[in-house]
């Protein structure tokens, strides 16, 4: 992962210089450490707030001052602001947060009631209120060529998961899908018609949607058509 800095105007950015004004500002976290940092914040606040030493409400929410607490336990290099940076820039948008630097926002201060949680992805029990923002017509989903049989049997169900992840772009679809196979096949999904039959999706983060699930009818193989 790229190298995180911070500016003072416009706050955290990556890569060597603020691509607002183009100062190099302060360096705060190293590309490998940022990675390492991602990983744990995001398998506390979705799969293991009790082992991070977390309590998050029925929201999902958890005070920002305690996650980052649980960080300073986990590693002796990483601080306040290296967990202000890894929320604000993630490229996914896995994080949101209230009363400071929002995820995707620029502001490094921080105020009273600062809270954070993930966007998506839980395991664990939370209750994410649905968002105001627009869902495109179609959606995507990537997965592994030995999956094809039986999401087109079946449809997609959660799994593991609470919700069903899907993809504003086929770009994303391919990426998420890459996960688990070095060929993944991508489902195109009429979520204009679920929408219409009274199925609910909601936007999380910049390029993930979810759904309770997605039944046979709604989906396609990208490559058949």
């Amino acid at each position: 992962m790229t190298d995180l800095g911070a500016c003072d105007d416009h706050g955290y950015f990556e890569g060597g210089t603020c691509p607002v004004c183009d100062r190099e500002g302060d360096a705060v976290l190293a590309g490998g450490r940022r990675r390492r940092l991602s990983k744990f914040l995001s398998g506390a606040l979705r799969h293991f707030p009790d082992d991070a030493g977390l309590t998050l409400d029925g929201a999902g929410w958890t005070a920002f001052d305690d996650l980052v607490a649980a960080v300073e336990r986990q590693y002796d290099w990483a601080d306040r602001e290296a967990v202000a940076a890894v929320v604000a820039t993630d490229p996914n948008g896995r994080f949101e947060r209230t009363g400071g630097s929002r995820a995707g926002g620029s502001s490094r201060v921080e105020g009273a009631g600062d809270r954070v949680r993930a966007a998506y992805g839980h395991s664990v029990d939370v209750d994410l209120d649905s968002g105001d923002d627009s869902v495109p017509d179609t959606l995507y989903h990537g997965t592994a060529p030995g999956t094809v049989d039986a999401i087109r049997e079946e449809g997609l169900q959660p799994m593991s998961r609470q919700l069903v992840h899907l993809s504003g772009t086929v770009a994303e679809a391919r990426r998420v899908g890459a996960r688990h196979a070095t060929e993944p096949v991508v489902f195109e999904i009429g979520a204009a018609r679920m929408l219409d039959d009274g199925r609910e999706i909601a936007r999380r983060g910049r390029t993930t949607y979810t759904t309770e699930r997605v039944p046979p009818a709604y989906l396609s193989v990208l490559d058949d058509e």
